[in-house]
């Protein structure tokens, strides 16, 4: 009736609603996002490792790999991030090199350690992210105290309000 497959349209669909949400995420969101993308894309290549399937693996992979580099490696400003822009370099770097062994070896730990550091540093992100800088820290509540049997023994000297 119009055209297209339902498969395409929901594609179309999911391709404007990722483009509408990179256009209007502030620029911390982004990286959380590129952390996201370079998340996703290592599971993927996980699942068709464990398929067999070579080819998807390797995009898969060489996608991880372009959000690394082109993403959040590229963001990087080594002029005012000084030493932690620079170990973060080093890190992705690292990064891709073990995405590349892994595709290379069909090896399933490389996949999984950089998948962890990638979450890792994801959750550090978070945690810096603008929108927290403005709620008070959270205070865990103490445990509420069992009610006090009013026919147990008082300890001596004890009065009562």
């Amino acid at each position: 009736m119009f055209g297209t497959s339902p498969k395409n349209a929901a594609k179309a669909y999911s391709k404007i609603s990722m483009e509408t949400g990179v256009f209007s995420a502030d620029p911390h969101k982004l990286i959380v996002m590129l952390f996201d993308g370079a998340v996703k894309a290592i599971c993927n290549a996980s699942i068709f490792m464990r398929e067999g399937k070579i080819a998807d693996k390797g995009r898969s992979i060489s996608h991880a790999i372009s959000i690394i580099e082109s993403g959040l490696r590229a963001s990087l400003n080594k002029k005012v991030g000084g030493e932690l822009a620079q170990n973060l370099d080093a890190l992705y770097d690292y990064m891709a090199k073990q995405l590349l062994m892994a595709n290379i070896h069909n090896d399933q730990k490389k996949l999984d350690e950089v998948k962890k550091l990638l979450l890792e540093l994801k959750d550090a992100w978070e945690q810096i992210s603008p929108a927290n800088q403005n709620k008070p820290p959270q205070v865990e509540a103490a445990p509420p105290k069992a009610p006090r049997d009013a026919l147990a023994p008082r300890k001596p000297g004890y009065t009562s309000a």
